[in-house]
């Protein structure tokens, strides 16, 4: 269940936050895969399922940090 939870919401915030740091999203997105890729290939991810969730977390991590970068490059 703890897993999933994490699955579903960290790589997300991954995003975001390294897109925050950043202030590119395309790095963003590409360092979150990197610590993703890195943890599984340590061995802390091995069901295909999770994989999945990983994915679509990022999808989704990368369509809001796209719309914080609109957002931000309007307002200034």
């Amino acid at each position: 269940m703890i897993k999933l939870l994490s699955a579903l919401i960290l790589p997300a915030l991954l995003v975001l936050l390294f897109t925050r740091v950043t202030y590119n999203r395309v790095i963003g997105l590409a360092l979150t895969v990197a610590l993703i890729a890195a943890s599984a290939y340590k061995g802390y991810t091995h069901e295909w399922w999770l994989i999945i969730i990983d994915a679509f977390s990022l999808t989704v991590g990368f369509w809001l940090s796209s719309r914080m970068m609109e957002k931000n490059a309007s307002s200034a």
